[in-house]
């Protein structure tokens, strides 16, 4: 830990000596945005299998996937498909290929006949795989904006948020909210899911919602303690999380949300319905924002099962779907090399650096930055994918002298 702080003091002393210094940027901040970079893709990738395709294992409870618009391109009149990460390694090296992030229950397409004759290289006898769903992901558009992500049409910075139940992606103000959207929510149902799935809205009230009193626009939190509520008045908006209520309107005190999320339960061979409990809130128009771990308070008796059946949603009482516990899966995964990131690795090498070459592997990296930036513009102005051979192409063309840097005396 010593090592570390006196090799990121060091480096950021060197920027401050810079003329620029407020464009400079240290390779400390580099190292640490690349390893919440890393991080991500970890989340993302982690629980997926890079080298053995997934087509054997049936429909994947979540994994990561990818549409190939080189194999078949988008809006084609045939059916889109979806590869596994495995397949986008091995068998589309070179496409044009959209990232889906995650779907659930799906089946490796590639090499099926969606793909005419291109088969897959690591399983090339596939069928076609009946219970797979598509969206129009696959053809690489979002949204009830339908356009794609990232759009270099739209200026608005906007947040893209996933449905749980369509697994659409949706810009935060097209959600109808208002653009209220709750810092602290675990899961979102967009409006048309709502509608869809009408039960839902017998628990709504354990959603986020915006609270307002008078003219304020205040969060209260039921689970807040008298001290956390103090502190958070002054704060502009905040979430409401609502109790179970009886049918008078009364809270429930004992119902499944005052219960550590656990369902009162009667017979081995039996669940007693806990739908009475919850008060139904009005619906209304646009998303909804849930609270982590509200799939707990889902009944589970045998009709509301059926219910859940048959309305092609039995998932969201498995606590196993949620793109949470598939991200923690992959961290866990990546965890099991804990101190080999690119991140740990490149402090080790620093800390072993004097001053001096500390500092001018800081003008080194501004150097690259800035010719980087350059090559990259390039291809934004001509709406180019970038590919990897194109970044290899970069450093291969990279001068390989390096460059004579004048410090300061008090820094030999």
């Amino acid at each position: 830990m010593a090592e570390k702080s006196t090799s990121e003091e060091t480096l950021r002393n060197g920027a401050d000596a810079e003329d620029d210094e407020s464009n400079a940027i240290t390779m400390v901040d580099v190292l640490k945005e690349e390893n919440e970079l890393e991080e991500d893709a970890n989340a993302v990738l982690g629980g997926s299998d890079p080298q053995n395709c997934t087509y054997p294992q049936g429909y994947v409870r979540r994994q990561a996937l990818y549409a190939c618009t080189t194999c078949i391109p988008a809006n084609s009149e045939q059916k889109q498909g979806g590869v596994c990460l495995a397949c986008s390694y091995s068998c589309h090296e070179g496409h044009d290929l959209v990232e889906l992030y995650t779907k659930r229950n799906f089946r490796c397409d590639c090499g099926n006949s969606l793909f005419g004759g291109n088969k897959c290289q690591l399983e090339p006898v596939k069928d076609i795989n009946e219970n797979n769903k598509y969206n129009q992901n696959f053809n690489g558009v979002y949204c009830t904006c339908h356009r794609p992500y990232p759009d270099s049409e739209d200026p608005v910075d906007d947040e893209m948020i996933q449905c749980i139940i369509c697994e659409d992606w949706y810009h935060g103000r097209h959600l109808g909210t208002q653009k209220f959207i709750p810092s602290d929510y675990g899961e979102m149902i967009c409006g048309s899911c709502m509608s869809q799935h009408s039960f839902l809205w017998n628990y709504a009230g354990l959603c986020l919602t915006k609270a307002t009193e008078g003219t304020a626009e205040t969060e209260v939190n039921v689970e807040m303690t008298p001290q956390k509520i103090a502190a958070s008045e002054s704060s502009e908006t905040t979430s409401t999380a609502c109790a179970p209520t009886t049918s008078a309107g009364a809270p429930n005190t004992s119902s499944p949300l005052k219960n550590n999320g656990e369902t009162p339960s009667t017979q081995s061979n039996g669940v007693e319905c806990t739908l009475s409990t919850f008060k139904p809130v009005e619906q209304h128009k646009g998303a909804t924002f849930w609270p982590e771990g509200w799939r707990k308070q889902l009944c589970t008796c045998q009709k509301c099962l059926e219910k859940y059946e048959a309305e092609a949603v039995p998932y969201l009482t498995d606590l196993q779907d949620t793109v949470q516990f598939y991200e923690e899966q992959g961290k866990a995964k990546s965890a099991n090399g804990q101190g080999n990131s690119q991140y740990d690795h490149a402090m080790r090498a620093l800390s072993q650096l004097d001053r001096t070459a500390q500092i001018e592997a800081l003008h080194g990296y501004n150097d690259m930055k800035e010719r980087l930036k350059e090559y990259l513009q390039k291809f934004a102005e001509n709406k180019k994918v970038v590919r990897e051979e194109d970044i290899r192409e970069f450093f291969s063309q990279m001068p390989r002298k390096r460059a004579h840097v004048e410090l300061p005396s008090n820094c030999r």
